[in-house]
């Protein structure tokens, strides 16, 4: 959690809140990180952090809209703010959809 702050602080985004929301509790088995925070205006934001080994695609990017669903379900409101921090390998078609749907996409690359 320290890491992913300072993380955040580097990129001049700054939350009230950041609490962790563990994908069990949405349904999903991914190995990720979910956290969701309050920024300083009051709107929540949704930062995913993935690290993995093999490259992600289309399909994965899908999933990982599926899960913004969820927690907007799980907390009962809606996620304005989205940002995702991508340590692997990242195929081009699935970020231009990512940043498409309006996410923030950080790419880095092993």
């Amino acid at each position: 959690m320290k890491t992913l702050v300072e993380y955040l602080n580097h990129k001049n985004m700054i939350f009230k809140s950041l609490k962790e929301i563990l994908p069990k509790e949405l349904g999903s088995r991914k190995k990720i990180s979910l956290h969701l925070g309050v920024d300083l205006k009051g709107y929540y934001a949704l930062v995913i952090s993935l690290e993995k080994k093999s490259r992600v695609l289309r399909k994965e990017a899908e999933d990982i809209m599926g899960l913004h669903e969820k927690v907007e379900q799980y907390i009962d409101s809606k996620v304005n703010k989205k940002y995702i921090i991508i340590k692997a390998p990242l195929c081009s078609k699935a970020k231009a959809m990512l940043e498409e749907k309006g996410w923030k996409v950080w790419h880095e690359s092993e």
